[in-house]
């Protein structure tokens, strides 16, 4: 894939290029992601053997997560954290909308903290499953 002089690939099949970049952990993972509909290039479905360019648009789900990236170079091997970075720049949008997710979980979790039932509830709730008309 790459040409004589070490520089990038002119294309990169979307399973490797996403491993690369460290979306996924496996490029295993990758093309389940791909296979299960979680990855669009350019507005539209995709395949694990489907060639990415730079300039491509990737709409990525993972999780909670929904990513709207656009790719900047390509890349056949995993690098360091910071060169997996510079493959793709997240759009605005996208970036807000996900602090914004985030945020909401945060403010969501800290309503309705867990908690195990004390001493007299644990009583109640084996009153109550023991004796449903018992209470």
């Amino acid at each position: 894939m790459n040409d004589q002089h070490g520089n990038e690939p002119a294309e990169v099949r979307a399973d490797v290029w996403l491993w690369a970049a460290r979306f996924f952990k496996t490029r295993s993972l990758a093309k389940q992601a791909i296979d299960g509909g979680k990855i669009d290039v350019n507005g539209g479905g995709c395949k694990p053997a489907k060639l990415l360019h730079a300039g491509d648009t990737l709409k990525i789900s993972r999780g909670e997560e929904r990513l709207e990236v656009e790719v900047l170079a390509l890349a056949d091997k995993r690098g360091p954290a910071s060169a997996a970075q510079a493959l793709y720049r997240e759009s605005e949008a996208s970036r807000l909308m996900r602090e914004a997710r985030r945020e909401q979980r945060r403010l969501v979790g800290m309503q309705a903290p867990r908690q195990r039932p004390d001493k007299h509830a644990r009583r109640d709730l084996r009153r109550l499953k023991d004796d449903p008309g018992g209470f």
